[in-house]
């Protein structure tokens, strides 16, 4: 990452006249400030559904950043962030060409706690791939192939951070669905209780979302814990999903069943997972079932093994494998941290450098 001074930052661009800079700014009045430029860039090969690519964002989306601060006196401060998705294959934006597609938000951040208000992550979401999933979200075994609901990121939203107390955060998220049906239709409200104490991390989280008219409202849960005990780090995770669009559906029908696929409105996720780090070298392996509790039945099993390699601290190789067992004309798909899969199996091997 890379720190930027904002007064040596603009003088150096020209749009402060050094001299002036030095001469007319009082030092002692000016505001301590900050910009971090940071990014990622991941490429990796991926084999999956009969056919071989090179693509973007295997074990995690690459990105470009801004994050800045602004000291405001007495604890307090602005902040803001702006991370755009980039396809690091094509050049091209990620997340359907959105300029800051991952997060944008601004806020004010002091010892009562964090506001931010923009595109911020999802809360159920984070709490499965920061937490419960030893893949985090990415590579082949992504948890998400399976877990939870799909929708990384939600527009509009005023989120609250609470202080830390003796390890306990808790968090609150509200959404303005800004739909021009009925007024509820598409508002989220996002809840989060976090408890972190040296090895151990729990994290219990829902996500709402108003239904669209004449449907459920759709309702994500899940309770969340890894415990690092030196040799190794075991995760587990358990989550309840309920309403139209709770859980990842595919209409396309990509495996041809018979009868079309229709999605789940009522299903449990569970996941254990381990990851075993051997010098630069990190296991990963995790088992998802997906217990569907609609009439259809449509289960679904993923099983997922792995390996990370540190060329440096920023640098690093994988390799990965997942399969996924579909049941009663399931239609679960092998994806990754940027794309959905097409198929039921996947390898990947890859590189990714963040800086």
């Amino acid at each position: 990452m890379k720190k930027i001074s904002i007064t040596m930052a603009l003088a150096s661009l020209g749009a402060l006249p050094v001299a002036h800079a030095q001469s007319s700014v009082d030092s002692s009045s000016v505001t301590p400030s900050s910009v971090i430029v940071y990014g990622l860039m991941d490429a990796g090969l991926v084999q999956e559904g009969g056919i071989s690519k090179l693509t973007s964002g295997v074990s995690a989306g690459s990105r470009l950043g801004l994050r800045g601060t602004e000291s405001l006196g007495d604890g307090w401060q602005a902040v803001f962030t702006l991370e755009a998705g980039l396809l690091s294959d094509t050049g091209r934006s990620d997340q359907a060409g959105q300029l800051f597609g991952r997060q944008a938000f601004v806020g004010l951040n002091s010892p009562l706690g964090m506001l931010t208000v923009g595109r911020q992550y999802n809360l159920q979401s984070q709490a499965l791939t920061d937490v419960a999933d030893p893949f985090e979200g990415g590579l082949a075994g992504a948890s998400t192939n399976l877990a939870g609901y799909s929708a990384t990121r939600i527009d509009n939203t005023v989120r609250y951070t609470s202080p830390e107390w003796r390890g306990v955060t808790a968090t609150v998220m509200f959404g303005a669905g800004e739909h021009t049906g009925v007024a509820a239709d598409q508002r989220s409200l996002g809840l989060a209780l976090g408890y972190v104490n040296g090895p151990l991390t729990l994290r219990l989280a829902r996500q709402s979302r108003g239904g669209e008219f004449g449907k459920a409202d759709v309702n994500n849960t899940i309770l969340a814990g890894n415990y690092n005990f030196g040799m190794a780090t075991a995760f587990a995770g358990y989550g309840r999903n309920t309403g139209d669009g709770s859980s990842m559906f595919f209409a396309e029908n990509p495996y041809g069943a018979a009868q079309a696929p229709i999605p789940s409105t009522d299903s449990r996720d569970a996941i254990v997972g381990v990851s075993v780090p051997l010098g630069a070298t990190t296991l990963l392996a995790s088992f998802i079932h997906k217990d569907d509790r609609d009439a259809a039945n449509r289960d679904a099993q993923q099983l997922a093994i792995g390996a990370t390699y540190a060329l440096s601290k920023r640098s690093k190789v994988y390799l990965a494998y997942a399969y996924i067992r579909n049941r009663n004309d399931a239609a679960y798909m092998v994806g990754n941290a940027t794309e959905v899969g097409s198929g039921n199996r996947a390898l990947n091997i890859g590189l990714r450098h963040a800086f």
